[in-house]
């Protein structure tokens, strides 16, 4: 009795400090997305407010495309060096470059030096969090018993929950105390800051873990691997298995989880005109709700099986995603779903001097009388229909039955054409006031059971698809190249499918002013999964992990 007692706290110190880790790990990772709005106007303060965003956005992204070149460098180590070395390295280079960028010089001081700096960090926390997510799971799983490894690997996924959480109270606690304008300042600063603390503790305890059972036995067996990424990626019996947890699990994980996760922040707070802290506030409710989710679908999967629950998650996700999102615009803000319906707005030009608006180096500048409409109606959250004239034609702005004829900025110098985007902002702002379009959502007509109950169906679908995956994609791989097969599909899941979900999303409804657009890239990948899933992942439920 008392070895089982001792084998218990055991598997309890292992969850924990595993979990702790990779939360804060999250932590440090989630800070960016949550800051997005102010990196752009601090970092990138040579765009406009719609491309400032946008790039915002897209280097959100870029933490995410590094996470693959991470989960080879330090797959590879795990599976050649052990488990717990590996993950050591992870949390301490992502907790040194979160506390970097906290003390960055912004971009009014250094100009362009100040992105490529902040570019620099994230490229850091990619491959951070690249080797940190496999070790993590991998060392737990493989401490766990067959019967319990659903349960103990999904306080991994929850520990996601766990940074998110702690990332959103650190910025609102932040916000609130010393006011936006301070917080734009220098406030967004002390969420970076604080993750000095949070790395101290990270590293503590981890450092008095053990090596995985799994990998001491394969050490002393002389079963370990000396070129795992020859042996996970030049055979095709491994080969084949990533091939299956990229298509099979991963594109749906990063579709569904980073729409309900994040892109709905930026679908709240630029499409529907929602404020900041609201949304914040909201991301947390939802996060809090998930973080005992993950947990029940984790253990309900050592009960009937990884792919019924996992499965139910995709099909839910996927039949949500546009009546759900449709939904929730008239629950948060049906001003704006009113005013759409009685007063559509069309932007009639010539198609040849209208650009995507997306800029990231800030070489374009958006002054066409086409290009500076359509950014402020997409700054502004109006959704609008394009209509082609012919060339040479003068562009229009039909509000109702309004008609603008906005001024072309081309040629002009850079004062000017500030001066003549501002008198167009306001002169359209005022029509589309005029035409009953709200320029914030209003809190007084917002549906909060509607909400809570929208939010509250995201939260079922992610966390079905994501409590139990940890275990599914441990004991999906062979021992001697788990870390390195495992990680690799997970984090191109996660990093480049989810990673660049909320810029590739939102540039989509950017350029064709439908709020809705966007949802076309997460509902293509999160079918892709649920077919192959369906027809050709095995269930991996009890499998043995030192095989």
């Amino acid at each position: 009795m008392g070895g089982l007692a001792g084998q218990r706290a055991s598997m309890r110190r292992v969850v924990v400090a595993s979990a702790a880790g990779t939360a804060f790990e999250w932590y440090d990772f989630f800070i960016f997305g949550a800051l997005a709005p102010v990196i752009a106007k601090v970092f990138f303060a040579g765009l406009t407010e719609t491309a400032g965003f946008v790039a915002a956005l897209g280097l959100f992204a870029a933490g995410f495309a590094f996470r693959p070149l991470g989960a080879i460098l330090f797959g590879s180590m795990g599976d050649r060096l052990g488990r717990k070395g590996a993950f050591l390295i992870t949390v301490s280079l992502m907790g040194g470059a979160t506390f970097a960028i906290g003390l960055l010089p912004t971009h009014a001081q250094v100009g362009a030096i100040a992105p490529a700096l902040l570019i620099l960090m994230r490229i850091f926390q990619g491959m951070a969090l690249g080797g940190e997510y496999g070790g993590a799971a991998i060392y737990v799983a493989e401490h766990s018993p067959s019967d319990r490894r659903g349960f103990s690997t999904s306080w991994i996924q929850a520990s996601a929950a766990f940074g998110l959480i702690a990332a959103l109270v650190v910025v609102l606690a932040t916000r609130t105390s010393i006011g936006e304008e301070a917080f734009t300042a220098w406030g967004w600063r002390v969420p970076f800051l604080v993750s000095a603390g949070l790395l101290a503790i990270s590293i503590w305890m981890r450092m008095k873990l053990t090596e995985s059972p799994t990998f001491e036995k394969m050490r002393e067996e002389g079963e370990i691997s000396r070129a795992p990424l020859a042996e996970a990626f030049g055979r095709w019996s491994n080969m084949r298995l990533v091939l299956l947890a990229f298509f099979g699990v991963m594109c749906a994980q990063g579709a569904v989880w980073y729409c309900y996760f994040f892109y709905i922040q930026v679908f709240l707070e630029k499409s529907l005109q929602v404020a900041p802290a609201t949304v914040n506030i909201v991301v947390m409710a939802m996060t809090l709700a998930s973080a005992p989710c993950y947990v029940l679908f984790g253990w309900l999967s050592d009960r009937i099986g990884r792919k019924p629950v996992m499965l139910g998650g995709m099909l839910l996700g996927l039949v949500a995603f546009f009546p759900a999102f449709h939904a929730l615009a008239g629950f948060v803000n049906p001003a704006l779903v009113e005013a759409q319906r009685r007063t559509p707005v069309v932007v009639a030009a010539d198609p040849a001097t209208c650009s995507v608006q997306f800029d990231p180096v800030g070489a374009a500048k958006f002054s066409s009388a086409c290009d500076i409409t359509k950014g402020v109606l997409a700054t502004g959250g109006i959704p609008y229909r394009s209509a082609d004239l012919p060339a040479g034609t003068a562009t229009e702005v039909r509000i109702g039955e309004a008609r603008l004829r906005p001024a072309d900025g081309t040629g002009l110098g850079a004062d000017a054409l500030k001066t003549l985007k501002a008198e167009q902002t306001a002169a359209i702002r005022k029509a589309l006031a005029d035409g009953g379009y709200p320029l914030k959502a209003d809190p007084a007509r917002m549906n909060l059971p509607g909400i809570a109950a929208i939010l509250l169906l995201f939260v079922v679908a992610a966390t079905a698809l994501y409590g139990p995956m940890a275990a599914m994609l441990v004991e999906l791989f062979p021992a001697r190249v788990r870390y390195t097969a495992m990680s690799l599909p997970y984090h191109v899941g996660t990093g480049w499918v989810g990673g660049f979900l909320p810029v590739t999303a939102f540039a989509i409804v950017a350029m064709t002013g439908d709020l809705y657009a966007g949802l076309w890239y997460p509902v293509i990948f999160t079918a892709i999964s649920l077919l192959t899933m369906a027809f050709l992942v095995p269930e991996t439920k009890g499998r043995p992990l030192d095989a």
